[in-house]
């Protein structure tokens, strides 16, 4: 049975980190009325992106899991409602 490898970190394009970036700064302007550097953008974004999307990921995945289960029970329920009654 082969091993399976971890999957590879979460990694957002440019294009998402600019546009989180921009959000943790209207965030921070909005709610704190301070504004935020590029440089503390970046680190607030690299600690989510290293810390919280692991824990997202793996909630996604459990979902995904009880989906497919509830579909798989629905099935199994289908497939019974088939049958023929015998003589």
């Amino acid at each position: 049975m082969a091993i399976r490898k971890p999957l590879p970190q979460i990694k957002l394009s440019d294009a998402q980190k600019e546009k989180l970036n921009a959000e943790i700064k209207a965030f921070y302007l909005d709610e704190r009325g301070e504004e935020i550097g590029l440089i503390e953008q970046m680190q607030l974004l690299e600690l989510f992106e290293q810390k919280m999307a692991p824990i997202i990921y793996n909630r996604a995945l459990d979902d995904a899991k009880r989906w497919f289960a509830q579909n798989m029970e629905n099935m199994d329920s289908d497939y019974y409602t088939l049958y023929k009654e015998e003589l």
